[in-house]
């Protein structure tokens, strides 16, 4: 479908919000708005969506939806799954719990003989109730003769609570080693294995294999020299078809604020570079890809696996600055936060977007009739907590957007019973079926045609006007 001629065109941006399995649904809305020749000048993005915009703005977004892409790969269902040693320390303790519960399972099956004997007994059948009770008996007596039950299940039992302590002291060797900052610490160590239980290595190295493919660099590169590239290429090609300005955004732990970064036309880095009012400087909070030499732009990346790391429920990503920027080669924390569109929106309206195009996974908040079932286990509460938070910043994010664009769009879900962490599935009480993480790419395809192309842009309208 051709798009309209606009007169004059507005300056547009497409805003991708929400974490996990939002990345897919940010795929299908960017395939849709791809097919129909949508005119976007910046990709902004938070949490999931940092791939698409890295994607979509270097020409290589058909990558995302493609049956190789990362959302339809396998591995992805292992995403944010419990730590491994946290998973090993679990099944050991059930190990040794149903090691401690065998005798009892014993005594258990032995009422069930004894009354298995009775009925035979009742029925005439003595002879098979009186071989119950005698096969039974002798089974007892080899099970709990020392060789058996009293030896193996001690020495089992230790066995297990070993590999649950072993496991436990070198996942914490290993959280140590893996940190690169010499700060103190304080609290018990057992906190570096339990502190923050999700794994988000995977997604991330899904998410950095697609992103080998799409960012031009040699083969064997490091992620500091993919992200070199990755901002040369866009730089070099500015105004050219399929090539689009970037703002990425995370969470700084340490400097307890947001940061940014942008990969933005000349025109536009001057405005992007001044001051916001009340805030700190400008240096502290932003980063100019664009302008800034190879140092800076080797943390291009950086902003889109940190958008991979949730706060408090997995470990944050350590970034070390440049030894002359602001923070003087200081090595801070960061992680996503639900809440970024909205800085998001504030950074577009400095750099002189005209119309903002809002989408995100979480659907509309919930109306009356519209409860469901609670969850128990821990990982789908911290899900479902994510994602309320999520829908209530994307419509503060649409209620400030308002009265500062020209446009405000919005593709969003109307019903979307994924969580951000179903990656494996989940089933839909709804429509008594199972729902995937293909359907919910599919589904933003779909709600783009449905929500912006067919009443916005097909209509031959001005973006501006409606």
């Amino acid at each position: 479908m051709a798009l309209p001629s606009y007169a004059p065109r507005l300056r547009t941006a497409l805003v991708f919000c929400g974490t996990g399995t939002a990345g897919a649904y940010h795929a299908g809305v960017l395939r849709a708005l791809s097919e129909a020749g949508i005119k976007i000048d910046v990709l902004a993005a938070h949490g999931a969506g940092g791939i698409a915009a890295v994607s979509g703005a270097s020409d290589n977004s058909a990558d995302l939806w493609s049956s190789s892409g990362p959302w339809a790969t396998d591995r992805m269902r292992r995403a944010y799954r419990w730590r491994a040693s946290l998973r090993t320390c679990g099944w050991g303790v059930l190990t040794a719990a149903a090691l401690l519960l065998a005798p009892l399972a014993v005594l258990i099956v032995a009422t069930g003989v004894y009354g298995a004997s009775v009925v035979a007994t009742l029925i005439n059948l003595p002879s098979i109730g009186e071989w119950l009770v005698s096969a039974y008996q002798r089974l007892l007596a080899f099970l709990f003769a020392p060789p058996i039950l009293p030896t193996i299940i001690p020495r089992a039992v230790v066995l297990a609570v070993l590999v649950v302590v072993v496991v436990l002291a070198a996942a914490a060797i290993g959280a140590r080693r893996r940190e690169t900052s010499r700060r103190r610490v304080h609290g018990a160590v057992w906190w570096r294995v339990f502190g923050q239980p999700l794994d988000p290595r995977e997604p991330e190295a899904t998410v950095m294999q697609a992103l080998r493919r799409v960012t031009p660099a040699p083969p064997g590169s490091t992620d500091r020299e993919m992200s070199n590239r990755f901002v040369e290429l866009l730089t070099e090609n500015f105004g050219q078809p399929g090539f689009r300005e970037v703002i990425l955004g995370v969470h700084d732990l340490d400097a307890r604020r947001d940061v940014v970064a942008a990969v933005l036309a000349p025109q536009w880095r001057q405005a992007f570079g001044q001051r916001r009012v009340g805030a700190g400087p400008r240096e502290s909070e932003a980063v100019d890809l664009a302008s800034g030499g190879a140092e800076e732009r080797g943390l291009a990346l950086d902003f889109v696996l940190a958008g991979l790391r949730l706060p408090a429920a997995s470990a944050p990503h350590e970034v070390t600055f440049p030894d002359k920027s602001y923070w003087q080669g200081e090595t801070h924390r960061w992680c996503d936060r639900p809440e970024l569109v909205g800085r998001l929106i504030d950074e577009l309206a400095r750099v002189g977007v005209e119309q903002v195009i809002l989408t995100g996974a979480a659907p509309p908040a919930a109306t009356p009739h519209d409860m469901r079932p609670r969850a128990l286990d821990l990982r789908t509460r911290m899900g479902e907590t994510l994602r309320s938070v999520e829908t209530a910043a994307f419509q503060d994010a649409w209620a400030a957007a308002v009265g500062r664009f020209s446009g405000v769009f919005t593709i969003r879900p109307g019903h979307n019973p994924l969580g951000p962490f179903d990656f494996g599935g989940v089933y839909d009480e709804s429509s008594d079926r199972m729902r995937t993480v293909a359907e919910l790419m599919q589904q933003g395809h779909d709600d783009a045609y449905r929500q912006f192309i067919e009443p916005v842009v097909a209509t031959g309208e001005r973006l501006a006007d409606i």
